[in-house]
């Protein structure tokens, strides 16, 4: 049976937008129908690009009765902000990593929607992708026994050197830690369920960047203020313990993206800044072998979890990539620097259920059975 779909409303039309504008049509259950941003020539250039209906102010789109869920595609230094207004106007929000910049805030984000009956989703939703589902699936199967401990590896020299406006890369917000992190601490959570505590170091190595990108900002320098080499481990509930790095500060590097090593196996898990890629198994005195895909959504999918979270406007179920989910990860990932300053184990407080498995015999477009 069709599910009627849910009117979004999207704040926000930087680099990001394209993506999720492009891809919303995959599922049937939305329908955007408006563009805001503090540049309304940019939400109408963005809205003429992808056929959406109509562009306007924020404050004209938080007013719109019509629009059920807020897209919150802002900086992460507007995230709060956004959010907050948005479910003050009774609207479900949907925003892009990280949920807030400081823990305070994302949690104030998940009492104001519970206090409204409202719904908080958040990205990353690369973790229901086809590669990452597989991964999943095959932990769950037994396939490498019970999970001893994993590996989870990001490093670059920074991103003034492609981005044609990166200072938000180094400051309160970002940094490698909040800017890559979501992604592999949100797959990790889907692989191993929550984290108990973390230990760690932080350093910021370079004081001054100059960016190098050939548009925008080229030649302009930008005053370094957080962490941007992050190294620590994570202790989740399950007793296994991953080794972590996220840095923007190597220039070269032979790391693994994802590992999950079992009592029984290895289980080699691909970048999860994307949907798709290769994974193996290499199990007790057996080959590595690849595993083919036992789900749907190899392709760039962003908007899956907004997709998910309008399924569970309609039916009342939980939605994967959940408020609750970032909130924890948000606070995973500002343990590390917690650690590192205070010379001890940060102990992670918040609780988020491991999101449920994506079904695996799915119609495209379709994310109930």
């Amino acid at each position: 049976m069709a599910i009627e779909p849910v009117k979004v409303g999207v704040i926000g039309c930087g680099n990001i937008s394209g993506a999720y504008l492009a891809i919303h049509r995959q599922f049937p259950v939305l329908k955007l129908i408006a563009c805001a941003d503090l540049d309304l020539g940019r939400a109408g250039a963005k809205a003429e690009e992808h056929g959406i209906g109509r562009a306007c102010t924020v404050s004209e789109l938080l007013a719109d009765d019509d629009i059920q869920v807020v897209l919150n595609l802002t900086p992460p230094h507007a995230h709060t902000e956004i959010n907050l207004a948005a479910i003050e106007a009774g609207k479900h929000v949907y925003t892009e990593k990280p949920l807030a910049v400081a823990l305070p805030d994302g949690r104030k984000t998940l009492e104001a929607a519970a206090a409204k009956g409202l719904l908080v989703g958040c990205a990353p939703d690369t973790f229901m992708g086809a590669a990452h589902q597989t991964a999943r699936k095959l932990i769950d199967d037994g396939w490498i026994g019970e999970p001893v401990a994993a590996t989870a590896f990001m490093t670059c020299r920074g991103h003034e050197r492609w981005h044609p406006d990166p200072e938000f890369y180094y400051k309160p917000g970002g940094g490698p830690m909040l800017d890559m992190g979501p992604y592999y601490i949100t797959d990790l959570v889907n692989l191993l369920g929550p984290v108990a505590r973390v230990c760690g170091s932080a350093r910021k190595s370079f004081a001054r960047r100059t960016i190098t990108a050939e548009e925008g900002k080229y030649g302009q320098k930008i005053d370094v203020e957080v962490p941007t080499h992050i190294a620590g481990v994570m202790d989740f509930a399950c007793g296994a313990v991953a080794t972590v790095i996220m840095s923007f500060d190597i220039v070269s590097a032979t790391l693994p993206r994802i590992e999950v090593y079992g009592s029984e196996g290895t289980l080699f898990v691909p970048d999860p800044n994307g949907f798709g890629g290769a994974v193996a198994v290499q199990r007790l005195g057996g080959e590595k072998t690849q595993v083919p895909h036992t789900h749907l959504y190899a392709d760039n999918t962003r908007s899956i979890g907004l997709a998910d979270m309008a399924c569970a406007i309609r039916t009342g179920r939980k939605h994967r990539a959940s408020g609750e989910l970032a909130c924890h990860v948000l606070e995973v990932m500002q343990a590390f620097e917690v650690a590192s300053r205070n010379n001890r184990y940060a102990k992670i407080r918040s609780a988020a259920d491991r999101p449920a498995p994506m079904p695996g015999n799915l119609l495209p477009g379709v994310l109930d059975e």
